[in-house]
């Protein structure tokens, strides 16, 4: 097991705002569950921030851009319109080149084109997601 230096670092992009607590928190812990083993993963309710407080919205945003800027792949659940998710996809897609994964309940006719656009892989679910992360990007030993 290599250590957490050496480790790719995933970011966790989904809705929070206007989600309840459990839910945002719930695929969250599935993904650590999932992908912990062999990568970092980038929480950013792991932060006390509540949204809509005047004096934490720049806070929230420059922390959540601090993550994507050294994550090395973003991991999306678009499981519904959100605005700071759909930003945060652009935002590492467009200016960074970060490759992302989404996993979605909508089908491919129902998804935001914005969202298709900027994903680089969307999939049905968490654990496709997981398992398209972990066969892509886990190093492989070269002879």
């Amino acid at each position: 097991m290599q250590n957490d230096s050496m480790k790719k670092k995933i970011y966790l992009c989904g809705p929070i705002m206007d989600e309840h607590a459990g839910h945002a928190r719930a695929w969250r812990e599935a993904a650590q569950q999932a992908l912990g083993r062999e990568f970092l993963l980038l929480d950013p309710m792991r932060r006390n921030f509540k949204d809509r407080e005047v004096d934490s919205a720049n806070e929230i945003v420059e922390f959540d851009l601090q993550d994507i800027r050294v994550a090395d792949i973003i991991l999306v659940n678009y499981n519904k319109p959100s605005i700071g998710t759909a930003m945060a996809v652009f935002y590492a897609s467009q200016n960074l080149g970060t490759f992302v994964v989404a996993f979605s309940p909508f089908s491919f006719q129902n998804c935001s084109p914005w969202m298709v656009r900027y994903c680089t892989k969307i999939l049905p679910s968490l654990e496709d997601a997981a398992a398209y992360i972990r066969e892509h990007f886990i190093a492989q030993n070269c002879v």
